[in-house]
C-alpha cells in the first residue's frame, strides 16, 4: 500500500481514515477538498482539478481522499489500493451533522481556506442519495481493476477501526 485512494459518501470518514493511515503508514495525505475549494466555497475548474491530480499521482506514494466522480478514474488508474467506505446513510448524515456542530462557521483542516462549515440542504440530500446515485458508478469503476490493485470495502466505523488496527 503506497498509493491509496479513499472514496465514499460525505460523512463516511474519508478524511479521518486518510489521516490515521497517513500517520500509521508514514504516507503524505492529500484531501481533494482542500485543493479544489477556493475561498467562499468556489470550486476550481475541471481542468484545474485534473492538473492538480495529475501532479499528485506522479508522486512515489500518497493517500488521496475525496470522491469527485468525474476524475475518479484518473486516481483509480494510478492507485494500488482503493478503499471504499460503503457506510450506511444514517451514519453518514449523523457524522455530517456532528461535523457542522463542531466546525460551525470555522474551516475544517481538510477543507479549502475560507470555506467555513455550514448546514446545506442540497449537501444533506447528496449525502442521503449517495447509495442510489453515486454507489453504482463507484462499484462499476471498481469492477474494472487490474490484478495488482486491491479493493477494500468497509461497511461500518467498527470495520474502519479494525482495519486501521490490523495494519
Amino acid at each position: 500500500m503506497a498509493k491509496i485512494i479513499i472514496i465514499g459518501s460525505s460523512g463516511a470518514g474519508k478524511s479521518t481514515l486518510a489521516n490515521k493511515l497517513g500517520t500509521k503508514l508514514t504516507l503524505d495525505v492529500h484531501h481533494l477538498d482542500a485543493y479544489f475549494w477556493q475561498p467562499g466555497w468556489v470550486m476550481c475548474s475541471s481542468s484545474e482539478q485534473i492538473a492538480i491530480q495529475n501532479q499528485l499521482v506522479k508522486k512515489k506514494s500518497w493517500i488521496i481522499d475525496g470522491n469527485y466522480g468525474d476524475t475518479l478514474n484518473l486516481r483509480i488508474k494510478a492507485s494500488d489500493t482503493i478503499i471504499f467506505l460503503d457506510i450506511p446513510r444514517l451514519t453518514c448524515l449523523y457524522h455530517v451533522l456532528k461535523r457542522v456542530i463542531r466546525y460551525n462557521n470555522k474551516t475544517r483542516p481538510d477543507m479549502g481556506k475560507e470555506c467555513p462549515e455550514k448546514l446545506d440542504l442540497s449537501f444533506l440530500k447528496w449525502t442521503w442519495n449517495f447509495k442510489q446515485n453515486q454507489r453504482p458508478r463507484i462499484l462499476k469503476e471498481l469492477s474494472n481493476l487490474s490484478d495488482n490493485q486491491e479493493v477494500i470495502i468497509l461497511h461500518s466505523t467498527k470495520e474502519i477501526d479494525d482495519f486501521v488496527n490490523s495494519l
